[in-house]
């Protein structure tokens, strides 16, 4: 059986941590950020941790074993 490959759109959008968790950019933070306040653009900069439920369909995609508690 052939290897199974990485989504390259996954692989894109989301990083795997250390302890094996999935994190992404949060939304909102890709354009039109003139009408948004600074301190909204500021929190939206941070990496969020994907739910349980998103991480383990995303885990498939990126062909990796989903540690997120």
């Amino acid at each position: 059986m052939p290897k199974m490959k990485t989504h390259s759109g996954a692989k894109q959008r989301y990083r795997v941590t250390g302890n094996g968790k999935i994190t992404r950019r949060q939304q909102n933070r890709g354009h039109k950020l003139v009408g948004k306040s600074s301190k909204r653009k500021r929190r939206l900069q941070h990496l969020v941790r994907l739910s349980r439920e998103d991480a383990k369909a995303t885990g498939k995609l990126l062909g990796i074993p989903v540690n997120n508690k």
